[in-house]
């Protein structure tokens, strides 16, 4: 459409020094250089804002809604952890060393703040050590839920560089029906996977110090104490549980399927 202004028969461009807006489903015609103001004003706006919200701060550990507190205590803080398909955690900082025992094969992105997301492969029981002090999303990639159980050291200050209670080297135990192996000695924990098949029995042996569980598949457990009898123990798969220690026992898998755990040892 053309308009005609200024001299008589003198083509105007209407379209090149009005903008139109929609209003109440009608339309109003606006000057340039209003609808310039009105750009820059809301630049002004909504540019800050979404730089703001880009660099927001990292949430605790504490306050991540994909983290579910489940033990805290001296020793140990412990979350569990779930993630939908395709969904991520919001950026949150690890304050301490931790460890993670992963729950099914999980296919995920660890984003690390001002770094270069790393895709991980992880196999169900996959257990790995993390130094702290840190923030990240995790971003699962997966058509099925990401889930881990994350155990935070809580005394990892104090023990990382101090000499170990634990040998560096040794304590795999191979026995009928089952072994132990040693999966890391760091920040004063001795941390073991665990894996027993039908019917056969740990040998005796003592916890000096108390011990994190941490299953990996559902247990159905007997533990002979010396001096108190036998006691019976079900734990589904990502449940944990927390053992005092001072006692001497065997431990039994009285299931008709393997049993595989994790367990966290302190002195």
């Amino acid at each position: 459409m053309r308009y005609f202004g200024g001299s008589r028969g003198t083509p105007h461009n209407f379209a090149a020094h009005y903008s139109v807006f929609p209003q109440d489903s009608k339309f109003i015609v606006l000057p340039e250089s209003t609808a310039m103001k009105r750009a820059a004003f809301l630049s002004l706006v909504f540019i800050p804002l979404l730089l703001a919200l880009a660099a927001s701060p990292a949430v605790e550990i504490t306050e991540e809604p994909s983290h579910h507190l489940a033990i805290e205590n001296e020793q140990v803080r412990v979350f569990q952890v779930g993630v939908g398909p395709h969904a991520a955690t919001l950026m949150h900082r690890h304050r301490h060393d931790y460890l993670f025992v992963t729950l099914g094969d999980s296919h995920v992105s660890n984003e690390v703040a001002d770094k270069a997301p790393i895709e991980l492969q992880l196999a169900d029981g996959d257990t790995r050590f993390v130094a702290g002090n840190f923030a990240h999303i995790a971003r699962n990639l997966s058509d099925q839920p990401f889930r881990n159980v994350t155990i935070e050291l809580m005394q990892d200050e104090k023990t990382r560089s101090a000499p170990s209670p634990w040998p560096m080297e040794g304590g795999d135990r191979e026995f009928p029906g089952g072994r132990v192996k040693v999966l890391s000695v760091r920040d004063g924990a001795r941390v073991s996977f665990v894996e027993i098949e039908p019917g056969a029995t740990v040998p005796s042996h003592h916890h000096d110090g108390p011990h994190l569980v941490i299953a990996v598949s559902d247990l159905d457990l007997r533990s002979d104490v010396e001096g108190r009898g036998p006691l019976s123990a079900k734990i589904k798969a990502g449940e944990v549980r927390w053992v005092p220690g001072g006692f001497t026992h065997t431990l039994t898998n009285t299931a008709t399927a393997a049993a595989r755990l994790v367990t966290v040892e302190f002195k």
